[in-house]
């Protein structure tokens, strides 16, 4: 059985937290209602009957009672229990009071117990009629007094508490069930929880990235809640944005001795993050002084178009079916300094061949000269070629994961791929990574100033 972690399970269950309080008080509510208005009150009466011995029926002079009539007595207790649950005194009951009842269902509703080892029997009834519950307790009693008398020619039986009626039902305690049932509802939801979280293979922090998939991280980029695509652009400050400017810094030093220019930017499943990371990424190298060109080259689901706002109607596919020496009519210059884009262009029945033509790496030369940096967004690896094509092109690879999000086991196929085809992995880009606040005030993984606190200092 895996080692389960339990800070990580205790991280996971807080996402379901809320949901696991909500069924709580659904469970209570629905038992609440059930105890209130379904259930049938049931009312439970009781006699209590203590064994003696009648000192006239065994004719002694000594009344007072021995070791040996105690013992006598506590051993007839279980005799005189199944007399009282026999057909002889319970149909006597019925005959008596005249009750609609068979053997079976009377006896249903009638429990004897000792009480405390002693010499003492509880006779229940428990009826839908609380007054019929009593006089059939009672009825009871009597009938067993005279028969043990006929039996046994003893006289022992004596009422120590006769059966009243009763005021509340025995069986509904509204309260306690509804503690119950939350309780039931607690165990379930956080059982369910715990399975998912045992079978649940997608990657929930990063230093399980670092430690299984053996690729260093190169850049933890924050959850940003404010779903702005080009936030290095529109918001400067923001924790995503210098998660990416750390990006560019980290791919600049890890080519020192080899020119940087191609990058390719992928991921392993799709809705990983990888083109808000191209797109962005392409914002910092421009800012940074660098004429870029970002090409989108996930000619099945590309979105850069949208992303930049421009037209998507040709692109890459286009060109790559023309003359590539036009290429210059595809890009498109975006509103930012430095920065061009070049859409996937209509759909092709057939990207990975486009992708892996002479024309594709003949442009991709061209590009190499004319800008200092270009990024190609590319397919999700699995499943497709798309993306190992376009890795035996380019400088240099990065592979963006999704926190909460991306399967380890496709993260692991997708590195095992790239290596089979003699990629130059830089490392993976973690996305999605919540910020902490630490207990000091700041963040745990950012270290900065809040918008607020900009303000306020102003």
């Amino acid at each position: 059985m895996e080692e389960i972690n339990l800070k990580e399970f205790w991280d996971y269950y807080k996402k379901y937290l809320l949901y696991i309080i909500l069924l709580c008080v659904i469970c209570a509510g629905v038992m609440y209602y059930y105890s209130e208005n379904i259930k049938k009150p049931m009312y439970s009466s009781y006699a209590k009957v203590v064994l003696v011995k009648d000192g006239e029926t065994n004719n002694l002079k000594d009344n007072g009672i021995t070791q040996n009539d105690i013992n006598l007595n506590q051993k007839l207790v279980s005799t005189y229990t199944q007399i009282i649950k026999s057909k002889l005194v319970v149909n006597k009951v019925i005959d008596e009071l005249a009750l609609d009842y068979t053997y079976d269902k009377l006896l249903s509703e009638i429990n004897v117990t000792s009480v405390d080892d002693t010499e003492l029997l509880k006779i229940t009834v428990t009826d839908k009629n609380p007054e019929t519950a009593s006089i059939i307790a009672n009825r009871i009693v009597e009938v067993f007094g005279r028969e043990v008398k006929d039996i046994y020619k003893i006289n022992n039986v004596s009422v120590l508490e006769k059966a009243e009626i009763p005021t509340k039902p025995s069986n509904i305690h509204t309260v306690k069930d509804m503690v119950i049932a939350a309780l039931v509802g607690f165990v379930l939801s956080s059982g369910i929880v715990f399975v998912v979280f045992y079978f649940d293979d997608t990657l929930r922090d990063i230093e399980t990235v670092e430690k299984e998939i053996e690729l260093p991280i190169i850049a933890k980029v924050f959850k940003d809640k404010s779903k702005i695509e080009l936030v290095v652009e529109e918001q400067p400050n923001a924790a995503a944005s210098e998660s990416i400017r750390n990006l560019r810094t980290n791919l600049q030093f890890s080519s020192i001795d080899n020119e940087l220019k191609t990058i390719l930017i992928t991921s392993s499943v799709p809705s990983d993050g990888k083109s808000f990371v191209s797109s962005n990424l392409a914002i910092s190298f421009a800012q940074a002084g660098k004429k870029v060109l970002l090409i989108d080259c996930d000619l099945r689901k590309g979105r850069q178009h949208n992303i930049f706002n421009v037209s998507g109607s040709k692109g890459l596919s286009n060109l790559l079916i023309k003359d590539i020496g036009e290429y210059n009519d595809y890009i498109v210059k975006t509103n930012i300094k430095n920065l061009s884009v070049m859409p996937r262009g209509t759909f092709p029945p057939n990207p990975s061949e486009l992708l892996n033509s002479k024309k594709n790496k003949t442009f991709l030369e061209i590009v190499r000269k004319k800008f200092d940096i270009v990024i190609l967004d590319g397919a999700p690896v699995s499943g497709l070629a798309d993306s190992l094509i376009l890795s035996s092109l380019v400088d240099t690879t990065v592979i963006v994961t999704s926190i909460n999000h991306t399967p380890k086991k496709e993260l692991i196929n997708s590195k095992k791929a790239l290596d089979n085809v003699g990629a130059n992995v830089a490392g993976i880009v973690a996305n999605n990574i919540v910020a902490k606040k630490h207990s000091y005030g700041g963040y745990y993984y950012y270290y900065g100033y809040s918008d607020k606190e900009k303000e306020a200092a102003k």
